[in-house]
């Protein structure tokens, strides 16, 4: 009840032309817009889907077909979120509206049930949290993802999850029962063992020690678990000793594979990130002008140099051989940032024999792969060879 009394009535037309908040501003099957002092300063736009089921563009390297966003917008509010610019889409601004209005879904599991009971369906992989995370706070509210997680199942479909959301935990035991049914992928996003950083860079999110105990949790529940390291900072958290602190926590926890890569600032997001930089770290605002120029990746060099640190701790704490499905050339130097690791693509049995995705590419560890055997080597003594700290 107290949700719906903060209801917000649209506004008539004669307040829009005198310049109504951005929030106001009518979406396609919108119901309401709502605000709550449980989330200040964020607004919900619920809307009744017609579609939830996205087709990844034809030619696209990616190692799933179709994804559901839930939510569009991200209350995790993290500064260098590569999707802010999706948000122009529907009006709002990349920056602080991407943060703060919140398109809600409301319809979505409903919807996916007769788009997944179409004759057409071929049961191909989806992919959650490929753009936004289904598992950001309103989740707690409006718990859409039980509903998706099993119609997906009960239809027979793959699908695999990406996350920093802890209220994942809620939904470990439909999953375990979805992984019976079909395969089943899950992922945690998480680049740096700085809680101090985390809050800074990611304000909206649970911390590292908290996405920690998830991954133990998933792991202890016979789940699989991949991480995303992305983003290692520049100058905030790529030094020896983030890194080496960054894939001991993960070993420990006993992840089933991570990928590691460099900032990447697309169009939208680097306006917001560098006007972060400059407020918050003003002496490094030049150095990630220089570093970057005038596209969305760090220099080659700088790549270069990152992926051979990577590579060395990932060697360190065990993680040489828990690579996954890679959609580039691993020669290239964004290689390591282009892989999934193990974990996050759901196992599937296909002409290249069980455990591969279709292209054949390893996929996954199983899902029972015990944590004891996901535990750290010995640490080595010496550093990465001829990494000299050259940035």
């Amino acid at each position: 009840m107290r949700w719906d009394a903060q209801a917000l009535l649209p506004p008539p037309a004669e307040t829009l032309a005198a310049g109504a908040p951005a929030a106001l501003l009518p979406l396609a099957g919108l119901v309401r817009s709502v605000t709550t002092p449980d989330f200040a300063g964020i607004t919900f736009h619920e809307v009744t889907a017609k579609s939830v089921l996205n087709k990844i563009p034809a030619g696209s390297r990616m190692p799933f077909e179709w994804t559901i966003n839930p939510y569009r917008g991200c209350s995790h509010a993290c500064v260098y979120c590569f999707a802010r610019k999706t948000h122009t889409y529907l009006d709002f601004d990349a920056g602080l509206d991407f943060d703060s209005q919140v398109v809600v879904k409301v319809n979505a599991a409903e919807v996916l049930r007769k788009e997944l009971a179409k004759p057409s369906w071929t049961r191909q992989q989806v992919a959650l949290g490929t753009n936004t995370d289904p598992y950001q706070r309103a989740e707690g509210r409006y718990q859409l993802m039980p509903g998706i997680i099993s119609a997906l199942a009960d239809s027979g479909t793959p699908l695999s999850i990406l996350t920093k959301g802890t209220l994942l935990a809620r939904d470990i035991p439909l999953l375990k029962s979805a992984a019976t049914q079909v395969p089943v992928g899950v992922g945690i996003s998480l680049a740096m063992t700085d809680e101090a950083l985390s809050e800074a860079v990611e304000p909206g999110t649970p911390g590292p020690r908290a996405r920690l105990k998830l991954v133990s949790r998933l792991r202890d529940a016979g789940l699989p678990c991949g991480v995303m390291a992305m983003p290692i900072l520049p100058w905030l958290s790529d030094s020896d000793e983030a890194l080496d602190s960054l894939f001991a926590s993960l070993a420990s926890a006993g992840a089933t594979g991570v990928t590691a890569g460099a900032l990447y600032l697309k169009p939208g997001t680097r306006e917001w990130f560098m006007k972060w930089i400059a407020a918050n770290h003003p002496g490094l605002a030049g150095r990630y002008r220089r570093l970057y120029g005038t596209g969305s990746y760090a220099s080659k060099e700088y790549r270069a140099w990152l992926a051979g640190k990577v590579r060395y701790f990932k060697a360190r704490h065990g993680f040489s051989h828990s690579s996954g499905f890679s959609h580039r050339d691993l020669d290239d130097p964004r290689g390591e940032e282009a892989e999934y690791p193990a974990g996050i693509i759901p196992a599937m049995a296909s002409e290249g024999g069980p455990g591969t995705t279709p292209s054949g590419k390893h996929a996954s560890l199983s899902p029972t792969t015990s944590k004891a055997a996901l535990r750290p080597a010995a640490p080595g003594t010496s550093g990465p060879a001829g990494q000299e700290t050259l940035f």
